[in-house]
């Protein structure tokens, strides 16, 4: 047998069967294996791995591409892999993986914020992540819907996920200093706090909505008052100086409190998103309802500088209402500007006297109303402005009956009711001061003081003579008649010849004088002696003793 394979032979015979074999080395099992286990990977990665989302936020401050992770109550559950800026440059678009148990995160209302050091209404938080660095938190919403893109919040929820406890809604007309997480107190105790603010439908008032944890919510009732408890609270009554706050955050931060009135025994419990009124203070939150409020209007000729919105309206020295507009008016036919008040009056405030006049009239209608008005003021009811403070000079409108005033046409039929008004005290005291400076301007003053001028120049030449001529006069009448008394002294010294002598003279004064009252006894006795005389015998002893006296001192001396 020939080896060439192509020889005739072999052609020509039965064909030669020949096996090929195919030698693998070893050396390419390593990376079929590497590229296995890759694989696998690869698969394994995609079946645990979970939905992307993406996150915008304001400012991408904190966060780092691959580093930066997003937690759930501390819990890892995703990591941010991309950053980047939105089409319009105006937000930071961070892309979370997050991980394949972390599907209920993708619900349209989750929430998600970045968490960073924070000082806020309701303290420090955040602290942990000055050394670990910022992270995304989030909080699971419960809606059925899911989304891919998110809105991040830029200040962490005040409430999460789980919380128990109702949420409510207060509407107030002025937000004062309270925002997003101040505290809501029950009795001074902390049990909840404000999650958002936002203004009314209508835009007139402001919305804000608290949150009262559990089992606290069980003491807000459909009844329950709540008032702003921001700041202090400072008020002077008659039983003297009264201050109120409610914490040192209350007071840096704002705050809300609330409490149910003792009055209200028939209270139910609230539900959620019951709608409630916050006060400005717990004195208006805990007064009785004022009722439905009744609109009119005053028109005063007097300028009312110092009147403004808010100010008190009184009726016989009880509030029941207040000032709500001030506003200028025009009269063509004074051509002067009147200044038209509009109040809020609330009868509810009269109490049992609203009752009593209500059952009078047979109701509280709009006519009813208007005839009471009218009946009030034929029996002189205006409106007055009068000052409640003399330091700052604000005014506040009274109503009184004053029975000088004089009759005015009331129309009951015109709307809104006007009440007619009369000029204010202090308005008259004006008007009378300004009428005696009129009456001083119109003295003559000129001459007046003319005349006290020539006057005052007679006397200043009268007081000159006097000095001149009349003092030296009687200075020396002074000292003569001073040299006459000194003189008189030592004539009526002890032992002198003139005392003597006057010493005699008085006792002869005093012998006449009770000769004479002997003489007057007598003649009361004997009056018929004026006619006959009298004898020897009847002479009265006194004068026997007196002649004899005298008969002996008549004696010659020797």
């Amino acid at each position: 047998m020939s080896d060439n394979p192509y020889s005739p032979e072999t052609s020509a015979g039965t064909p030669e069967v020949r096996q090929r074999r195919v030698r693998v080395s070893l050396v390419w099992l390593v990376p079929i294996a590497a590229a296995l286990v890759g694989f696998s990977m690869i698969v394994q990665n995609w079946l645990s791995a979970g939905p992307q989302i993406t996150v915008s936020f304001e400012t991408a401050e904190g966060l780092e591409a691959n580093k930066t992770q997003v937690k759930y109550k501390n819990v890892v559950i995703g990591q941010v892999t991309d950053i980047g800026l939105s089409e319009d440059h105006t937000r930071v678009i961070a892309t979370i993986e997050l991980d394949q148990n972390a599907e209920p995160f993708t619900r349209e209302d989750t929430k998600f914020w970045v968490v960073r050091p924070r000082i806020g209404a309701s303290g420090v938080s955040g602290v942990d992540t000055l050394l670990s660095g910022a992270f995304i938190g989030a909080d699971a919403g419960r809606a059925e819907e899911t989304r891919r893109k998110f809105v991040g919040l830029e200040a962490p929820p005040p409430v999460t996920f789980g919380a128990k406890g109702k949420q409510f809604t207060l509407n107030t007309d002025d937000l004062g200093s309270l925002g997003i997480g101040s505290p809501v107190y029950f009795r001074r105790l902390q049990v909840g706090q404000v999650i958002s603010l936002g203004l009314a439908d209508d835009g007139k008032g402001v919305q804000v909505q608290i949150f009262v944890n559990a089992p606290y919510d069980k003491f807000v009732t459909d009844d329950t008052r709540f008032w702003n408890a921001s700041g202090i609270d400072v008020s002077v009554a008659a039983d003297g100086l009264t201050v109120n706050a409610e914490s040192v955050s209350a007071i840096l931060a704002g705050g809300i409190a609330f409490r149910a009135p003792n009055y209200s025994p028939d209270a139910k419990l609230a539900e959620q998103d019951h709608e409630f009124t916050l006060f400005p203070d717990i004195r208006k939150a805990m007064a009785p309802s004022d009722g439905p409020p009744r609109y009119v209007q005053m028109r005063f000729d007097q300028p009312l500088r110092g009147l403004n919105s808010d100010a008190p309206v009184e009726f016989l020295g009880v509030p029941i209402g207040r000032v709500v507009s001030v506003k200028l008016d025009y009269d063509e036919q004074t051509q002067r500007f009147p200044v038209v008040v509009g109040a809020l009056i609330y009868p509810n405030r009269l109490g049992a006297a609203h009752d009593k006049l209500s059952q009078a009239l047979g109701g509280d209608s709009e006519e009813h109303a208007a005839r009471l008005m009218q009946m009030f003021v034929e029996r002189g009811l205006r409106a007055q402005a009068r000052t409640g403070n003399l330091l700052t000079g604000q005014l506040y409108i009274s109503l009184d009956f004053d029975p000088r005033a004089p009759e005015v046409a009331f129309d009951q039929h015109a709307r809104p009711m006007t009440i007619p008004t009369i000029a204010g005290s202090f308005d008259k005291l004006q008007e009378q001061l300004q009428a005696i400076v009129d009456k001083l301007g119109k003295l003559p003053i000129d001459s007046l003081a003319d005349n006290l001028n020539g006057s005052l120049d007679e006397l200043r030449q009268t007081l000159k003579q006097v000095n001149g001529d009349v003092l030296p006069q009687l200075q020396r009448t002074l000292e003569r008649s001073e040299q006459t008394l000194e003189n008189a002294n030592q004539a009526l010294a002890d032992g002198s010849p003139q005392r003597q002598q006057l010493g005699d003279t008085l006792g002869e004064v005093q012998r006449a004088v009770r000769s004479v009252r002997v003489l007057s006894d007598y003649l009361s006795r004997h009056p018929e002696s004026l006619i006959r005389g009298r004898d020897g015998a009847d002479a009265p002893a006194s004068f026997k003793g007196q002649a004899t006296s005298r008969e002996l001192n008549s004696e010659p001396q020797p």
